[in-house]
């Protein structure tokens, strides 16, 4: 037989607890950068969205001439069809643009280098590996959204498996192919993804 919060005793705290869900948590970057939370990335066992309310907030307060990121899961297969599919036919709003974010180290991995051999230059697994972005690419276009593709990049990445991915992702229809260094520059380093997104 299920067990229930009710047969717990708890329901009544759990239903306290719930109330203050609804809304969206406001946080902010270590910038001072505000950030709504609310929902999580799992696109793989839910949704994978931040909430139509987050959303709504967000838009309300950047104003007409803003610019609004939300979290859609993770890959243009799962988390951005769920988004376009689901999220955007509930709530009516549309993006302008996709932020698809890519690593090296990862497309490499879709050619079967993993470990200590990822960090190692071998432009020729940029280019096997980069089938996998150029298809989250394509999936994205065929929704007529353009594409962004954000390398972040890690310290091990070489300027020519940059290229390569770059060249990949644009010959398949990518917007644009920038590089996102945040994770070492904060802010500074996220300037060139919004000056693309912004395009």
């Amino acid at each position: 037989q299920p067990v229930t919060a009710e047969d717990l005793g708890c329901a009544g705290a759990m239903a306290v607890l719930m109330r203050d869900c609804v809304m969206p948590t406001l946080m902010q970057t270590l910038e001072g950068t505000p950030v709504l939370v609310h929902g999580g990335p799992f696109a793989n066992i839910a949704q994978g969205n931040n909430s139509i309310i987050a959303d709504r907030i967000a838009l309300k307060l950047v104003g007409k001439d803003g610019y609004v990121l939300t979290e859609a899961g993770f890959g243009a297969d799962m988390g951005m069809e769920k988004f376009v599919n689901i999220k955007c036919r509930a709530s009516g709003l549309a993006p302008n643009a996709v932020v698809l974010v890519a690593t090296v180290r990862a497309v490499k991995a879709h050619a079967g280098l993993t470990g200590p051999e990822s960090k190692k230059e071998n432009v020729e697994a940029v280019r096997v590996g980069a089938a996998n972005v150029r298809r989250h690419v394509e999936n994205i276009r065929q929704f007529g959204i353009p594409a962004i593709v954000v390398v972040n990049k890690f310290s091990t990445d070489t300027p020519a498996e940059i290229a390569a991915l770059r060249e990949a992702t644009l010959s398949a229809g990518a917007f644009d192919c920038v590089l996102a260094n945040h994770w070492a520059e904060g802010g500074a380093g996220a300037v060139e993804a919004a000056a693309a997104v912004v395009r």
